[in-house]
């Protein structure tokens, strides 16, 4: 009896033995169908060892509960007696449910888990095929295919088998039933049966003898006519056949479903024909097929039907697939494969994805098969369908270090078992890991995790996945090291044959260059080269993932031949783990920043410094290049150092972009174009006016000293004004001077015009920094008229003879370097031409319209693409910046929001103040950004400005990664940007020419 408030022996002896919920256990312990077990200690010490002890005992009860009366007493007997059995049956119901359900369905199929021949501890195809030898319809086939599983499963979490070994048992399973489901399929349409030969080739993990317990089974079918039969109508029999197979596994009938066939890995897809011959699979392979279909192959395997249709089948595409790597697209589509499938989960589920996530199965599966393809072609042992097997002949024959290997081969085991038993619990395809604390214990507790299991599990699936994420990388570019360096004893080299094919697979076009570069990077006893020898596996693998590997390589040969021997650059890349991706990023997209940074490598530390991307304000920049003019002691030193300034700026500009644009492991790609466009454009006009501040005081200071004799400022003009430079772009300015009192009008003349001739002779000296060009032809009377005016010359040219296209140019009008309070003057100047009262007359209006049909038909170079040219083509920015000019010129004395030399902004205003409806603004901004960063773009790649898309191919597929489009995917870029801005020109036609 139990003392009111005290627990009972029984309720402690339970939570000793793992049972989350003792009270309901207590009760089911209870029941009278558990008498003849409730008192035998063997049992409480047997379910405390299953995964969940709770659901064993549920399991165990609706078992009992379901034996009949004459069949009770064995089963408890037996039971009792028999400790395999008890471990088998007791450890198959705390960790599937689903079993369970079966069993208590099925009461005495629990007779297939007490005794077991020697053949029954490994079987294979032919013991499966006995185990489903009787069913003869769907239903029958599915309740033998469950029976099969109870003693896979048993063996499983009883320790019996091994994960591989398990999932080699899966896929012979998987086999009989196949083979079972195909014979019921004929005996059902015996006259298709004898029209046509046909054979079932198992792909994917069921081809690969490593299937999951539940999993879709990947096939395809071979078809061929039996001797005089009609081909047409062998194919139409054996379509029949194959279809009907695939719904007796796939169908769900009250025993529910086996798994679902799929054949959507033939020639075509799921548009294909589902039975074709050899010669017509054969034929596509050969001419359509691409590279992840040859991947695909590595699996094939022969299961069903017809055995010697079968291995011609797998004979004749064997060949094929060694040779994949051969082919003139292999590199590109290798990269897209390779960019992760993680962007296609949802976010919330990332970090449970056992299969698709960062350090997940696929990780594992996709560079070993890319290893396969790569070194198979000359090396047989490495052709094999399993995943483990082939890691173990990639390891022996030294294409991965043993050490990588064996530490992916316990990780993917890992991973692989917890797959396993996560989809045995409700036999459910899933690849999520469970949230539920229960679901989560129980999983720990399947895996041997006894202590704490929830804690421990989360710990061991971390610590795997690490090493997936941080090796499945490296194991492509560590060996290529061992080649050059002779780094580990005892390790078998790649030889430089097989060192080159890995680098040409990962998009190196010059393989023995790039191993030269490693030899020099990693070879010696220094701390330079260890620190290397550290680093290279991750960069090369960044590297790789760009459009231009070579160059990514190279650069940073040279970066690290400028800068190895300091010690803050190997300790900043070693420690700043996004230091080292940042500069991976930068070197290989293109040639200015690289550039850039090469002339001056010590910029590298900007790339570690989370602050380091983010641009400098114009104030901050003006007071560094003063103050550096201010120390310098002549003209000439004074505007190199600000040059300078004006280098390191354009380096942290195009760093922060490229980083920005492409994305990290850590960080995604920006989604927002426009802010990217924004941000360029402010801090190059930032930088730039900075460099124009310190070129005037370097100036005046070395003829004049402390005070010219005639107040100065410089005008922003078009992109400039518009604080939309991008990296390629000349200042456009006007000089504006006032004589200081007393000064004569010609002395002040003089010294202005001798003021603007240094500012430009200084920024253009010949110099390892870029030249800032200074573009003065929107001045009144353009060339032919003064560099410099005063503000009254200026007022008084405009009073009379100012054009409309001129009061168009004020329209960017800001003040950039000088006096502040004259810069100002100026623009209160041309406010009243730039937006005139009442709006624009109808012979403006039409005087604009008609420059601009010139401007279209005389300006764009001849040979080029209107459809394709940024600034000057159909839709570009020449095409917008006129449309949103003349909504401001008409409407800016009424709309204060459109008085701003910005476009977008303008193009904002006109909006919200009902001017133009949001889809039109809309499609005239998305395509004034797309123009801008494919001139970006361009620069970035080039290292030369340009307006229209790259022609070498290597050149062109930089500027789609930086716009956001994967490898292989260029043309879709220019069909997007010819579809954009087609739609803008349309918006163009309406709101501009008034068509």
């Amino acid at each position: 009896m139990t003392v009111p408030g005290r627990r009972s022996s029984t309720f402690s002896r339970l939570l000793r033995h793992g049972f989350t919920d003792p009270s309901a256990a207590e009760r089911l312990l209870d029941l009278p169908e558990l008498a003849a077990l409730r008192g035998d200690p063997v049992l409480l010490d047997a379910l405390g060892t299953t995964a969940d002890p709770d659901l064993a005992l549920r399991g165990l009860v609706r078992l009992v509960e379901a034996q009949a009366d004459t069949e009770r007493q064995t089963f408890t007997t037996t039971l009792l007696s028999a400790k395999p059995f008890r471990d088998r049956l007791l450890g198959v119901l705390g960790a599937s449910e689903a079993l369970a359900d079966h069993l208590a369905r099925h009461p005495k199929d629990w007779e297939t888990l007490v005794t077991y021949e020697a053949a029954d501890l490994h079987p294979g195809v032919t013991e499966f095929e006995r185990g489903l030898a009787e069913a003869t319809d769907p239903v029958a086939l599915r309740v033998a295919y469950r029976r099969c599983l109870l003693g896979i499963a048993a063996r499983d979490v009883c320790g019996t088998t091994d994960v591989a070994q398990t999932a080699a048992e899966l896929a012979d399973l998987a086999t009989a039933t196949l083979r079972a489901a195909l014979a019921i399929a004929r005996a059902a349409e015996p006259a298709d049966a004898a029209l046509c030969r046909l054979a079932v080739i198992a792909m994917g993990k069921c081809g690969g003898h490593e299937l999951n317990y539940v999993s879709d089974v990947d096939v395809i079918f071979v078809g061929e006519p039996v001797e005089g039969a009609d081909e047409a109508k062998a194919l139409q029999a054996a379509t029949r056949l194959a279809s009907h197979l695939m719904r007796i596994c796939s169908e769900t009938t009250v025993e529910g479903t086996i798994w679902p066939v799929d054949a959507n890995l033939r020639p075509e897809g799921r548009n294909g024909p589902l039975v074709r011959t050899l010669s017509s699979h054969l034929a596509y392979y050969q001419r359509w097929a691409k590279t992840w279909e040859f991947q695909a192959l590595l699996k094939a395997r022969p299961v069903a039907g017809d055995p010697e249709l079968g291995s011609a089948y797998v004979d004749a595409v064997s060949p094929m697939v060694w040779q994949a790597a051969e082919r003139e697209n292999f590199v590109t589509d290798v990269q897209a494969m390779r960019r992760r499938v993680v962007d296609n989960i949802p976010v919330a589920q990332v970090d449970r994805e056992l299969k698709l996530g960062p350090g997940g199965l696929r990780d594992v599966e996709f560079a070993v098969q890319l290893l396969q393809l790569v070194h198979g072609r000359s090396d047989a042992t490495l052709h094999s369908g399993s995943t483990l097997d082939a890691l173990a002949a990639l390891a022996a024959g030294g294409y991965v270090g043993r050490a990588d290997a064996a530490q992916l081969d316990e990780a993917y085991r890992f991973l692989r078992a917890m797959e396993h038993r996560i989809q045995l619990y409700r036999l459910r395809r899933t690849h999520l890991v469970p949230e539920g604390e229960d679901d989560l214990r129980r999983l720990g507790r399947s895996l041997g995790l006894r202590t704490d299991p929830v804690a421990a599990l989360n710990k061991e699936w971390r610590r795997h996945a690490s090493v997936v994420r941080r090796l499945h990388e490296k194991i492509f570019y560590r060996p290529l090291l061992d080649a050059v360096a002779q780094l580990a004893p005892g390790e078998i080299r790649l030889s430089p044959k097989a060192a080159g094919q890995r680098l040409e697979a990962l998009g190196y076009a010059d393989p023995a260059a790039a191993l030269r570069h490693l030899e020099a990077l990693a070879s010696g006893v220094s701390r330079k080269a260890a620190i290397q020898r550290h680093l290279l596996p991750v960069l090369l693998g960044w590297f790789a993932d760009s459009a231009d590997p070579d160059a990514g390589l190279l650069g940073f040969r040279r970066v690290s031949d400028a800068l190895g021997k300091t010690p803050w650059y190997l300790r900043l890349l070693r420690d700043e783990g996004a230091a080292a991706e940042n500069l991976a990023r930068v070197l290989s997209a293109g040639r200015l920043a690289p550039d850039l940074l090469l002339r001056a490598p010590e910029a590298v530390a900007i790339l570690g410094d989370p602050e380091g991307l983010k641009p400098r304000g114009r104030d901050h920049l003006e007071q560094e290049v003063l103050a550096a003019v201010g120390r310098a002691d002549d003209a000439e030193q004074a505007v190199a150092a600000a040059r300078g300034v004006r280098r390191r700026e354009l380096f942290r500009t195009a760093a922060a972009d490229l980083i920005d644009s492409y994305g990290t492991e850590d960080s995604p790609r920006t989604s927002d174009p426009g802010a990217l466009v924004d941000r360029v454009g402010e801090a190059v006009t930032d930088l730039n006016a900075a460099t124009l501040a310190g070129a005037l005081r370097a100036a005046v200071r070395a003829e004049w000293g402390d005070e010219l004799p005639t107040r100065f400022a410089v005008i922003g003009m078009g992109r400039f004004g518009g604080h939309e430079l991008g990296y390629g772009s000349d200042a456009d300015v006007l000089f504006v001077h006032e004589p200081r009192p007393g000064v004569d009008e010609q002395e002040a003349a003089k010294a202005a015009n001798r003021v603007v001739t240094e500012m430009r002779r200084l920024l253009q000296l010949p110099t390892t920094d870029p030249p800032l060009l200074i573009d003065a032809d929107l001045r009144p009377e353009g060339r032919s008229g003064p560099l410099v005016r005063t503000l009254a010359s200026y007022e008084a040219y405009y009073r009379r003879w100012s054009l409309v296209w001129e009061s168009q140019a004020l329209l960017r009008a800001a003040p950039m370097a000088g006096d502040p309070e004259l810069g100002q003057r100026f623009i209160e100047l041309a406010d009243p031409l730039r937006y005139p009262a009442e709006g624009l007359g109808e012979d403006a209006v039409r005087e604009i319209r008609r420059l601009k049909a010139r401007m279209e038909s005389e300006r764009l170079p001849r040979g080029a693409d209107p459809t394709l040219h940024a600034k000057l083509g159909r839709g570009g920015l020449s095409d917008v910046e006129w449309t949103v000019q003349l909504l401001q010129m008409r409407h800016g004395w009424a709309e204060p929001g459109l008085r701003t030399t910005r476009t977008r902004a303008a193009l904002a205003a006109a909006h919200a103040a009902g001017l133009i409806p949001a889809e039109e603004a809309q499609t005239l901004d998305e395509a004034w950004v797309l123009a801008t960063r494919v001139r970006n773009a361009v620069m970035l790649v080039r290292g030369r400005p340009g307006d229209t898309f790259p022609s070498e191919p290597r050149e062109l597929a930089a500027v789609g990664r930086y716009l956001g489009y994967g490898p292989g995917h260029v043309g879709e870029m220019v069909d997007d940007y010819r579809r954009i801005t087609r739609r803008a020109r349309a918006v163009v036609d309406e709101l501009f020419y008034g068509a």
